[in-house]
């Protein structure tokens, strides 16, 4: 009996560690697979190591060590990271900016303590929107409220904070501090997507983690 171990770029949650099992298994001589987000150790007896990269690579996943920006698979699954999160973090935010523009709020002509409020009360309720919504994404995986609860709070909170702060950052670039109208919905969102996307991307890529 061999072992191999295969160190494997690409994967984020636990639906990804079964794909993996699932194929490498499903090569001829392979006996058992240990795997985890990041690695896999196969026991096998004879099995070609070209035929198990191959079915790792086969169900969307790299391999090797070596960090680079070139991985379309982590791209696009860092991309549907960051737009949960953006969701997440857009509801609280922009729910919050309305509220201010309703009440007829806005930077330019606020006291200091109001200033301060119009500008950190949206980046902290976007924070608490984007963990509830992951925490009910991670329910619905048979995950308990607890365990989700404290997997959301273990996110990348350097990644929502960034959004959040292109998001406002943007708003306040447009609008002079006027208040968030309808038309600048659209660039806040890209900021709030594109800023902290090469983070998320590095973070998947290097260390294997990610929102979900």
């Amino acid at each position: 009996m061999e072992t191999v171990t295969f160190d494997v770029n690409g994967m984020s949650c636990s639906g990804c560690v079964t794909n993996l099992v699932n194929a490498l298994e499903a090569v001829d001589g392979v006996k058992s697979v240990d795997a985890k987000v990041g690695s896999a150790i196969v026991q096998h007896d004879g099995a070609c190591n070209t035929q198990m990269s191959n079915a790792i690579t086969g169900v969307g996943f790299t391999l090797g060590k070596d960090f680079d920006w070139k991985d379309g698979s982590v791209w696009k699954q860092s991309a549907h990271n960051t737009k949960w999160c953006l969701l997440g973090c857009a509801m609280g935010e922009f729910a919050t900016l309305a509220y201010f523009q309703y009440a007829g709020y806005t930077l330019m002509d606020a006291s200091t303590l109001m200033f301060w409020t119009i500008l950190l009360l949206p980046i902290i309720n976007g924070l608490a929107t984007s963990v509830a919504l992951e925490t009910f994404l991670l329910m619905r995986t048979q995950m308990e409220v607890g365990a989700a609860f404290k997997t959301a709070m273990g996110m990348s909170f350097i990644g929502m904070v960034a959004m959040e702060i292109a998001m406002e950052a943007t708003d306040f670039l447009l609008t002079g501090g006027m208040g968030m109208t309808w038309w600048v919905i659209p660039p806040m969102l890209l900021a709030g997507f594109v800023t902290p996307w090469p983070y998320n991307y590095w973070r998947l890529k290097k260390h294997g983690k990610a929102c979900h």
